[in-house]
């Protein structure tokens, strides 16, 4: 008998999270105003893709070179 009370205790709370949680969801419901502005040239050197990906490999390079430790053997 308790179990079954636990249960539609449950089942109403989480139906009211359910309904509270979709009337929030529709509050914040409005027109879409999307203003893309994409400047094709010049920019910041962070902001061009090449230069991270150049900037990683660098990285890895350095990281492999610094954990085998040039490559020495201890004899």
């Amino acid at each position: 008998m308790k179990q079954n009370l636990m249960k539609s205790l449950n089942r109403i709370g989480l139906l009211l999270a359910a309904m509270f949680l979709n009337l929030v969801a529709f509050a914040q419901d409005k027109g879409l105003d999307v203003n893309v502005d994409i400047n094709k040239g010049g920019g910041q050197w962070y902001a061009h893709p090449w230069a991270w990906i150049i900037g990683g490999a660098i990285f890895i390079l350095l990281l492999v070179a610094i954990v085998r430790g040039g490559g020495r053997t201890s004899d």
